[in-house]
């Protein structure tokens, strides 16, 4: 597969959502993104407060651009602040650098997009991220 067709962005979130139920996490919001960093999905659940959607694309979109999970570019902003910080304003959708966006990769492990995912604690973000590739039988990047 060389790309995420709609179909399996919705199973994504169908499985990020089911493993937030699972673990009674707040509401998320999750955004799934091509390799070239346009939205393919999006949803936001009940009460979720209104600007996780830009965050959650923040989360996916940056990890894209960097080439690394937002886990890592949060590891980069706390080594290098100066240099995350500077990169906001170059990228289209931003850059957050918090656990919950994970690059989504094909059997040769090539970036084929991401998810991003917002709502609760970034640990648990990244945890319902992986959980809704699992579900949608793809891969994230390791």
């Amino acid at each position: 597969m060389s790309r995420i067709p709609l179909e399996s962005a919705s199973r994504i979130i169908a499985g990020a959502m089911a493993k937030g139920r699972e673990l009674g996490l707040k509401p998320l919001s999750i955004a799934v993104l091509d390799a070239g960093g346009h939205l393919i999905s999006f949803a936001r659940a009940d009460g979720a407060s209104n600007m996780r959607a830009q965050i959650a694309i923040g989360k996916a979109g940056g990890a894209l651009a960097l080439g690394v999970s937002s886990r890592v570019v949060g590891t980069m902003a706390a080594e290098r602040p100066t240099f995350v910080a500077s990169l906001a304003s170059l990228a289209p959708q931003g850059i957050v650098p918090a656990a919950g966006g994970v690059i989504v990769v094909d059997e040769t492990g090539h970036p084929i997009g991401a998810v991003g995912v917002t709502g609760d604690s970034s640990d648990n973000d990244e945890i319902a991220a992986l959980a809704g590739i699992e579900a949608a039988g793809l891969s994230a990047q390791r």
